[in-house]
Formats: structure tokens, sequence, C-alpha cells
């Protein structure tokens, strides 16, 4: 079997050599995995996804979120995703790059989403996480908050935290932090 292997990368070289082409360069296993995980996104309409330092970086890219439901209706919220270097293994770095008044994310943009920490498993793949990450939009969770005032808030007067939540889209302060505008 080793030798078939061998034997099939021998060919590629002379083919390479013989046609004068440039050497493919060899991808590693993480982005041949993210390449596949990429080509195969199937995001709901208000998720697109960009690539800031070009399609040559797949290992980061920034996915913007601009829920047309819930709460947080007609905002845009950009995170930016660092692929680490055993992906698919370890979940990619995800922040939220917009400053935002969420029960899940915290100011300084860290994310609170099971499955980019515990739940995590090789199988799961980028769509999976931009889904989760579109889920709290819709759907904050006041159980398991980063940003313990907000989820309190939510748990306890629904009517104040959608005010709140309103006011921080439009561009304004919540007690002393102030949000930009991102409607």
């Amino acid at each position: 079997m080793i030798r078939l292997f061998k034997v099939k990368e021998k060919q590629k070289e002379d083919a390479e050599n013989n046609t004068g082409g440039t050497p493919v360069k060899k991808q590693c296993a993480r982005e041949l995995r993210l390449h596949k995980d990429i080509t195969e996104l199937n995001l709901p309409e208000a998720c697109k996804i960009s690539f800031p330092n070009g399609q040559d970086d797949l290992m980061n890219f920034e996915v913007s979120i601009k829920p047309d439901e819930g709460y947080y209706q007609n905002g845009t919220f950009v995170f930016s995703f660092e692929v680490p270097p055993i992906y698919p293994h370890d979940a990619p770095k995800v922040k939220c790059k917009t400053k935002v008044y969420h029960p899940n994310i915290d100011l300084e943009g860290n994310v609170c989403l099971n499955v980019l920490r515990e739940d995590w498993k090789p199988v799961l793949n980028i769509n999976t996480i931009i889904y989760g990450l579109y889920h709290l939009f819709t759907e904050p969770n006041h159980e398991d908050p980063l940003n313990h005032d907000a989820a309190e808030l939510l748990r306890d007067s629904p009517a104040c935290f959608e005010t709140n939540v309103r006011m921080a889209l439009q561009g304004g302060y919540i007690g002393d932090e102030y949000f930009e505008p991102v409607m």
C-alpha cells in the first residue's frame, strides 16, 4: 500500500515536470476540511461570509448577521473567525466585532455558545457555528450569560430588555456604556 502512494506521488511530480507546470502546494488537513466546510455552507439569507484578507486566507474570515426577527431584528453584527491549527479538533475562535447589548455576548465581544466550548466535536462545522450565532439573536438565552445584567433583565422584565436592545441598536447609552448604531 505504501509503495502505491509513492508511485502516485512520483507520477504527479513527473507530470508537473513534463508540462512545465508549477508544483501544486499541498494543503494540510485543516485547510482541506475548512475549504470543504466553506464550499458547503448553507447560510440563512440573514448571514454573509467575507474574507477581509482575501480568498487565500481561509483561516481568518468574518460573518455578518442581520436578524430578520426577534429583539435584534434589522441590526447588523459582525463576527471574526480564527481557525486554529488543529481544526476540526478544536473549534474556531469567534469574537463579536460589533458592540452589542446581549446576554450571551459580553462587551469585549466574547461569545457564550456551547458549540464553541464544551459541545464542540470534530463532526461539527462552520455552518453549525453560524446557525448557533444566528440563533443567539433570535432566541437569546438568559440561563448561560456573559452579560449578567442583560440576562437578568431578559429573565425578569422582557419589555425593559427589549427597550434597552432597541436603544442600543439605534445608538445610545445603556447605563454608562455607549453603543454605536447598527441599524
